[in-house]
């Protein structure tokens, strides 16, 4: 089959995401949990921050690696929607007045400033709890000690070790010299924990064996930060609009970011060096893991 050329590429990327989006959308939207849960001010703040749409790349890395390996994905969306509801939840708690203090996020009121400090905690709170509610459910010909190991990953992944872990070195780095290896450490657990356990979550629940998963391991820990370069990159030159959040929040904050450390030219390059690896690590793999080489393709590219 001949190469597609780059524009073929986003056009064929942007029809995948559209349709995993809306997969990811559905689902989140019509949970159980929103039937059974009363209709209070806690699970409309929930809903509010959860179903205010955003990249979704999260659940949708769930679903591509596992296609990517042949497997019929839909049946690990109630996994996908627990990656999007602990990151969710993330942002909620990021944006408090105690963290970042930010008043917008995609596109719209933070939670605190919609409804209030105290119940955009709870909100973030509950998220968390439903997506661990979500990841134990059981997924059609997926083993009962498989599904413990991913919500043992999935649980590493999101605390001390990972995200959360991650969001204190931020912190601490504030208005603080930090090295080049410690920022690559802080946005390894902050941002990449999650997107690696994402890759490979979806890979393992599709069957891969220990050096497939540790190769789709590769890939989200390259893509990751990727992304978050690229995203420090997009902090000094992007669009409030197109971004969906304030822009210069982190340069106001005095915080360590690639650009302040290497300068955007070679945070750039680095970014590159990142998709070849996550590249590397898809090699041999057949054209349905085509979707995961334009995603990494398109995050040195991406505007929002």
């Amino acid at each position: 089959m001949a190469q597609a050329s780059p524009a073929e590429e986003q056009e064929r990327l942007r029809a995948y995401l559209t349709q995993r989006r809306a997969w990811v959308e559905s689902a989140l939207a019509t949970l159980p949990r929103w039937q059974q849960a009363p209709a209070d001010r806690l699970t409309e703040a929930m809903r509010y921050s959860l179903l205010a749409g955003g990249k979704r790349l999260r659940p949708v890395l769930v679903l591509a690696c596992a296609e990517a390996l042949g497997a019929e994905a839909e049946r690990f969306l109630p996994f996908a929607c627990a990656l999007e509801c602990i990151h969710t939840y993330s942002l909620i708690h990021d944006d408090l007045p105690a963290m970042d203090d930010d008043a917008l996020r995609r596109g719209r009121p933070t939670c605190h400033m919609q409804f209030d400090e105290a119940t955009a905690i709870l909100a973030g709170d509950a998220l968390l709890t439903l997506a661990f509610e979500l990841a134990a459910e059981p997924m059609p010909g997926v083993a009962a000690a498989l599904a413990v190991q991913m919500v043992l990953l999935l649980a590493r992944a999101a605390g001390m070790e990972g995200m959360v872990g991650g969001q204190m070195l931020d912190m601490r780095a504030e208005n603080r010299e930090i090295s080049l290896s410690q920022l690559q450490k802080l946005h390894a657990c902050k941002t990449g924990a999650l997107i690696q356990v994402s890759c490979v979550a979806g890979a393992t629940l599709a069957g891969a064996d220990a050096q497939m998963q540790s190769r789709f391991a590769a890939y989200g820990a390259a893509i990751g930060l990727a992304f978050q370069i690229t995203d420090d990159i997009l902090d000094e030159t992007g669009d409030s609009h197109l971004m969906g959040k304030t822009i210069g929040k982190d340069r106001e904050s005095v915080k360590a970011t690639y650009p302040r450390l290497m300068g955007l030219e070679e945070a750039g390059r680095a970014a590159a060096a990142q998709i070849e690896r996550a590249e590397e690590a898809l090699q041999g793999l057949s054209e349905a893991a085509d979707p995961l080489r334009w995603l990494a393709r398109y995050i040195l590219t991406r505007r929002q």
